[in-house]
């Protein structure tokens, strides 16, 4: 990952800029770099992944324009080809060098051309300042307005705390020009379904899943892949695997008394033949990691932090251990295929409804735990379930034939790899399992433990009634809560909100939202 920042105001100096991107030094750890121009000026600290030689450094200029970017472009090379028939020149083989020269064709249109996971900042010739967001947010950008009511935009709040009084997160799938928001790509909005049946759909998701891991392993730096064994994850490692001409590098996690990912990520790792790695954490590595990783994430979601641990000592190690920059992931399919509670939806607009609202949040929760963990360590994530092609055509799936009709749910993504040898049979139908439970139920059962230990009831009442916005509703939530409003006070609203089930919904009425508290969890567990 990189980090950008960029603003209008003159309130800043090249000073305060550096100090602001001193928070984030280990998400570009190879270089850093402030331009100013009379239009603004802009920061960016390199971890370099694509064009690895020091012309791929940014910002790039070009005829008194500027632009930073952090993000991989797909079929980059493409698109600069068109440009370079236009009369366009090139000193990187960086992906990003190609935005400027893009920006000069097409102006803000060409968001809506890119294939991407991205967030760039752009001072353009006549004095403007241009920022965007990839349309799930996989990259992360945040503003704020200054004293002077001009904007400031960076990667993380980190970046932002002190030099703006409220911090938000640029919505995915927009641009910002001339002091206005403007969507380009909403993939939560779906008008139409179409018209595939289960056969075909089934197709299209197992041709475009393909596509989306090929994209992803075009890097310059050494890759990776994160396996809990579980569906997604294993499905990115065969299909990496297939497309790599050597073992892939695979590594999972799991507590040292209970993980349930660990034996079924090596039975995965066998199968495919990769070159698997270990990771074994322990009640204290779990309690230590608490309040680094809430620092981190810049959140006080329960899921979110949950989660976030074991993927947080994972990518510790492989960075401390290993010469691997790009890690692929499997995030994102809950929200297309169903969660565990999406078992409960009354209906199929009621599927695709919580789909759409799954999809327009993620950027608070699954994503950033994925962007954080992995960039705090120096390293890059990449997620083909994400794919803008992928994602567009499940969204548009009749969700009838989504929902779990078929006593298994995700099963359509399922259907796409039956009758296929990226997976064995009884790993393609292993239930789904939480990743903050699947690395061992002690490990949230040692963190209520140790919140029940922090506040008595008495306590926990008076104390959570301070917070309005988001308000916790159990001792672990406060003592995120607090944790949180150590490092970003008064910032709770850059998360909407708890992430839970529909507890609208009959069956989801829980107090805790880990899917083992449903009724349907079943032989998740084991």
């Amino acid at each position: 990952m990189c980090t950008v920042i960029g603003t209008q105001s003159s309130l800043f100096t090249r000073q305060d800029l550096e100090q602001a991107l001193q928070a984030t030094i280990s998400r570009g750890p190879d270089d850093m770099r402030i331009i100013a121009n009379d239009a603004g000026i802009l920061g960016f600290q390199r971890l370099a992944i694509m064009g690895l030689t020091p012309e791929g450094m940014q910002p790039f200029e070009l005829n008194g324009a500027l632009a930073v970017c952090n993000g991989e472009i797909y079929g980059f090379r493409s698109l600069k080809n068109q440009l370079e028939e236009k009369g366009y020149t090139f000193a990187s083989d960086s992906d990003c060098e190609i935005l400027l020269p893009m920006f000069e064709e097409y102006g803000t249109d060409m968001f809506v051309m890119l294939d991407a996971e991205y967030a760039c900042i752009l001072l353009t010739a006549d004095g403007r300042i241009v920022a965007a967001r990839d349309p799930f947010g996989i990259r992360p950008l945040y503003y704020g307005l200054a004293a002077d009511g001009r904007p400031v935009f960076a990667s993380e709040p980190k970046n932002l705390t002190g030099l703006v009084q409220e911090i938000l997160p640029f919505p995915p799938g927009h641009y910002y020009v001339d002091g206005e928001f403007h969507c380009y790509r909403d993939l939560s909005d779906v008008q139409d379904h179409l018209a595939d049946d289960v056969t075909a759909a089934a197709e299209g998701i197992r041709k475009r899943l393909v596509e989306g891991v090929r994209k992803r392993l075009d890097s310059d730096a050494p890759l990776g892949y994160l396996l809990s064994g579980g569906l997604d994850s294993s499905l990115v490692c065969a299909i990496g695997q297939k497309l790599s001409d050597k073992p892939i590098r695979t590594f999972a996690i799991g507590m040292d008394t209970d993980a349930i990912d660990l034996k079924y990520a090596r039975q995965a790792a066998d199968w495919i033949g990769t070159d698997h790695t270990e990771i074994i954490m322990t009640k204290q590595d779990v309690l230590d990691a608490l309040e680094p990783v809430i620092r981190t994430l810049a959140t006080y979601d329960i899921t979110t932090i949950r989660a976030s641990i074991g993927m947080y000592l994972i990518c510790r190690a492989i960075r401390e251990t290993t010469d691997i920059r790009v890690l692929l992931t499997g995030e994102i399919s809950d929200e297309l295929f169903g969660y565990k509670y999406t078992d409960y939806a009354p209906d199929a607009q009621a599927f695709q409804d919580e789909a759409a609202k799954r999809v327009h949040e993620l950027h608070m929760y699954d994503v950033l735990r994925a962007d954080r963990c992995i960039s705090v360590h120096s390293m890059e994530a990449r997620v083909p379930f994400g794919d803008l092609d992928f994602a567009d055509y499940v969204m548009h799936l009749d969700p009838a034939i989504k929902m779990n009709t078929y006593n298994k749910g995700k099963y359509l993504l399922r259907r796409a790899f039956m009758d296929t040898d990226y997976l064995p049979e009884d790993l393609l139908m292993r239930e789904k399992a939480a990743f903050s439970d699947a690395v061992g139920h002690s490990m949230a059962d040692d963190l209520k433990a140790l919140a029940e230990e922090t506040y008595t009831d008495e306590e926990f009442e008076a104390r959570r009634k301070q917070y309005t916005h988001a308000q916790p509703f159990t001792k672990e939530s406060l003592l995120y809560r607090e944790l949180f409003e150590k490092y970003y006070p008064g910032q709770s609203r850059m998360v909407k909100d708890f992430w839970m089930p529909n507890r609208e919904w009959d069956g989801c009425q829980v107090s805790d939202p880990s899917a083992r508290y449903l009724a349907n969890y079943g032989a998740s567990g084991e």
